[in-house]
Formats: C-alpha cells, sequence, structure tokens
C-alpha cells in the first residue's frame, strides 16, 4: 500500500483497509493476530470471508447504507476466526479518498476481551434462543405433562443423529446450522395445540375424520410459528424460527411422498425435517401413550428399518442404525 496508509496501520488496535468493492488490500500485524491468518492469505480476499451466520442483517444493512453515502460507520461483528473460534468485535469503518479511489479503513477492537455482560455472547445468545423456544413449545402443549420430557428426548436425539450423520457422509454442516436445527425440533409438534383433547388422547384408532383433523396440525403450528415470526423484530430467533417452520410445517411428509400435509417426496423435504421426523418416530414408538404400550429399542429399530426409503430417508436410517443404542 502507498504510505498514505502507514500512520494507520501503526495503529495499536486491528486495522484492515478495503478498497471500494470491500477487498482487503492491507492489515497490519494486530489484525493478523486477531483473525488467525497472514497478511499473504488475506490480500485480495472480500472482507466478508471471516462472516459467521451471527451477525444480524441489518447490522450489514446499515453498514453498507453508510458506507455508499461516503459517511463513517460503527458497529460489531460477530465473525469466525481462522481455528473456527466465534469472534465478536466492534469495528469503526472510515471511507479516505486517496488518488480518486476510495478505501475503506476499519479499525478493530476485540470485544472478547471485555468482561461477559457488556454485550450478549455468542454462548449467552444460544442458551437465550434455546430457552425461549422451549418456553413456546411447552406452553404451546401444556395440556401433556409429559410433553416437555418428549420434546428433550426429540432435541437430544436430534443432536446426536445430525452430528453422527454429518460425520458418516462428510456433509460439512456448520455448527451454528446443528445447533439451530436442535433448537427448532422443540417446535415440532406445536400446532397439536390446536387440536381437540378428544381427538388428541383419544385411546384407539381415530376414525377417517378424526385423522383428518389430526392431520392439520403441521398448518396450525406454522401458522403459530408464522405469527410469531412476524412480530418479532429482533433477528435473534429469526434464523431458529426459520428452521422451525420446516419441521413443523414436513414433519409427517414421507420420502415416497404418501405423507402429509404437501405430499413432498425425497429431498423436496427440507433436511431438518428428515432428521427429526426420524427422531420423533422413535421417541413415540419407544414412549408409552394412552392408546399403546411402549415398544423395546429392538422392535422400533426394525420398523426402522422396514420403512427405509419409504417412509424416511434412506441414508438418515442406515446413520440411526450405526448409532446403535447411543439415542
Amino acid at each position: 500500500m502507498e504510505t498514505a496508509f502507514d500512520f494507520y496501520l501503526k495503529l495499536a488496535d486491528g486495522v484492515i483497509i478495503t478498497d471500494r468493492e470491500h477487498r482487503i488490500v492491507e492489515v497490519n500485524p494486530k489484525y493478523e493476530e486477531m483473525t488467525g491468518y497472514t497478511r499473504a492469505y488475506m490480500i485480495g480476499l472480500r472482507a466478508s470471508f471471516l462472516r459467521s451466520r451471527l451477525t444480524p442483517r441489518k447490522t450489514y444493512e446499515s453498514m453498507y447504507q453508510s458506507l455508499q453515502m461516503n459517511l463513517a460507520w460503527s458497529g460489531v461483528f460477530i465473525n469466525r476466526k481462522k481455528n473456527k473460534d466465534i469472534w465478536h468485535t466492534n469495528i469503526t469503518i472510515t471511507p479516505i479518498l486517496h488518488k480518486q479511489e476510495t478505501y475503506y479503513i476499519g479499525v478493530v477492537r476485540d470485544l472478547d476481551q471485555i468482561p461477559q455482560g457488556s454485550y450478549l455472547s455468542e454462548t449467552r445468545k444460544l442458551k437465550l434462543q434455546s430457552e425461549i423456544l422451549k418456553v413456546l413449545a411447552i406452553s404451546c402443549e401444556i395440556r401433556d405433562p409429559h410433553i416437555e420430557e418428549h420434546l428433550t428426548r426429540v432435541q437430544q436425539g436430534t443432536e446426536k443423529l445430525l452430528i453422527a450423520h454429518n460425520e458418516r457422509l462428510k456433509l460439512g454442516l456448520s455448527e451454528e446450522y446443528i445447533q439451530q436445527v436442535v433448537n427448532a425440533s422443540i417446535m415440532h409438534d406445536i400446532g397439536k395445540s390446536g387440536i381437540p383433547e378428544g381427538i388428541l388422547y383419544k385411546p384407539g384408532k381415530l376414525n377417517y375424520y378424526e385423522r383428518h383433523i389430526m392431520e392439520t396440525h403441521p398448518l396450525i403450528g406454522l401458522e403459530i410459528v408464522g405469527k410469531i415470526s412476524r412480530e418479532l423484530e429482533d433477528d435473534i430467533l429469526q434464523e431458529e424460527l426459520k428452521i422451525a417452520e420446516h419441521i413443523i410445517h414436513y414433519h409427517h411428509e414421507k420420502w415416497d411422498g404418501s405423507g402429509y400435509p404437501a405430499g413432498l417426496k425425497g429431498d423436496e423435504i427440507p433436511f431438518e425435517a428428515q432428521v427429526v421426523s426420524i427422531i420423533d418416530v422413535y421417541d413415540a414408538l419407544t414412549s408409552r401413550r394412552a392408546y399403546k404400550d411402549a415398544w423395546q429399542h429392538e422392535e422400533a429399530v426394525r420398523f426402522l428399518l422396514e420403512q427405509k426409503g419409504a417412509a424416511f430417508n434412506p441414508e438418515l436410517v442406515d446413520t440411526f442404525l450405526s448409532m446403535g443404542e447411543q439415542l
């Protein structure tokens, strides 16, 4: 870079300089230390290469709006370092005109060095997301005294199956995505709050009309979560609620297209719904209900194997079977 920028690069804080296309043209040693990446690696990359999905969309919109107006901007980013650690930073970006070209000088301060409580840490955010969704799910299904146990088992099973499937097939699923699916899985049957108790807890087989009413619960749940999502102005739960909508709407779809409510087939079914479907069915089979006794693990596994390629994604069934009794 030109010596005109040497002053900024000597600052004690991390400094990143980008061109108008947000490509990195220079960084200082402190920024290298902060990120774990070398200067040689970063030069020429877009500054967004460090992004995680945790920074609210509104933050980027605010930044781009200010920079387009040639105004300085300051805000908080949640990025990832080279070692994959979450990295909270406050950055001030100032447009500088040099030889008729606009450059952006970013001065970066590491918020992870500030005592927790001064900002919303990633751990606190994830716990808050999880607890809010849990309260929503349980409050909507409060009529069933055992619902919390079922929801917790579905969450735990979803996490184990996702991690095992990710490792077995080397899918490269991010930790954020896995945690979002786990958080959202607790909402899968929230629509049952709109089903009459006489149908929901009937100790016997449902007739045609009762079955039709029962099969409306994914759509009821979708409406409930859609209303919550529309009324939330904060981005803190938006990702989880979008995934929750997929799970709620489609966890009764079947791989061969014979499920409900949309009759989706194969990978038309959102992946997160495919995962929760297997765990939900397994837990329902191995739990005592008003209309049936609990199955043994071996019986439930035989059923899942029989439904491989019919009700369930064959690869997910194989992963489930490879886990033994880890659930």
